[in-house]
């Protein structure tokens, strides 16, 4: 993002009044591919591809505030495969990572891996090396280290039934998973600072905080994802689209200032719930309206968002999660007509 968007997106944190809305979208993989019209195999092979894409967002959409700009992945994939998952790639379906831990014994012989030489990650890292002239030459720059939650990491080593189990019968064996992904994020999120000193934001992604109750939550979530945002960053971005009723209310103290949510909660309700301390990425519906519905059906919801909303400082106005795939040019310019 430009330094004006970057400076107008720590004003939206703080809470600061704005003359007007300013909108932003989560996008990768699921939407950016196909929407400049090439394969997702393409997308994460190509690193020529790869940045005509997001070039080509950031001019068709000049008043939007792309997060986490520039974002370089493979998916899914990214994390788990420095912990050597078979990682499945399909020419245009979203890759998969086979997952590694089988029994709780396994995670006891788990040790973090190095996020500087293993699986994707040099890749993923390389790409933004090499393109950062081109992206600053456009007048951008990367703002935003990234990675997928604790939570998620380790749904996708064991698999998200085996890990809810395991939570409750095993609690030791899943703090020790716990504490093995978070060292590996720390790592992963440090090296990512150092390589490319314009990041001064941190992103991170963890449905799975939305599978377990506040209690559980609290034992294995909060501490972790708490450490990882432990740093100095002046945007703390968080993702979790599925359902943040029983965990919201700690995102503030978790050290998040800018929350993507789901549908589950409304926008009074998730602000009220915590204090109105934390500014909300959100949240009219990604499936059915950003991307099934018609321009009117786009503009109709986002209105009717906004006149739900009693503190427009606490907002920056999106869908409910990423965007979806199969959202068009003209419900993207029809959402950001009813903002103005």
């Amino acid at each position: 993002m430009t330094d004006k968007q970057w400076n107008d997106l720590v004003a939206i944190t703080k809470g600061e009044k704005r003359d007007s809305l300013t909108p932003g979208f989560i996008i990768d993989c699921p939407w950016l591919p196909n929407w400049y019209g090439i394969s997702i195999l393409d997308y994460f092979t190509s690193d020529e591809l790869w940045l005509k894409a997001n070039l080509k967002a950031i001019e068709t959409f000049p008043d939007v505030i792309f997060l986490p700009g520039f974002w370089s992945e493979y998916g899914m994939c990214t994390e788990p495969s420095a912990f050597g998952a078979k990682c499945i790639f399909w020419k245009d379906e979203f890759p998969f990572a086979e997952k590694i831990i089988h029994s709780t014994g396994d995670i006891f012989n788990l040790r973090a891996p190095n996020p500087a030489t293993d699986g994707m990650l040099p890749f993923m890292l390389n790409r933004l090396v090499n393109n950062q002239a081109a992206i600053e030459a456009a007048g951008h720059k990367i703002r935003f280290s990234v990675s997928r939650g604790p939570l998620n990491i380790a749904s996708f080593l064991m698999g998200t039934t085996e890990l809810m189990t395991t939570i409750m019968m095993e609690p030791d064996a899943v703090h020790k998973l716990m504490r093995v992904v978070t060292d590996f994020l720390k790592d992963w999120h440090r090296i990512q600072r150092e390589a490319i000193p314009s990041i001064e934001g941190i992103m991170m992604l963890d449905d799975i905080v939305g599978f377990v109750g506040e209690e559980e939550f609290l034992e294995f979530g909060f501490p972790y994802i708490k450490e990882l945002y432990d740093v100095d960053a002046k945007v703390k971005l968080f993702h979790n689209d599925a359902d943040c009723s029983m965990s919201i209310q700690h995102y503030p103290a978790m050290g998040v200032n800018l929350y993507n949510p789901g549908l589950d909660m409304t926008l009074p309700e998730m602000m009220d719930k915590t204090g109105h301390n934390m500014t909300i990425l959100g949240n009219i519906p990604p499936r059915d309206v950003l991307a099934a519905g018609t321009p009117e059906d786009v503009i109709k919801v986002t209105k009717e968002m906004l006149a739900s909303c009693t503190d427009m400082s606490r907002l920056m106005p999106s869908c409910g999660g990423g965007m979806p795939p199969k959202v068009t040019t003209e419900n993207i310019k029809a959402f950001i007509a009813a903002l103005k």
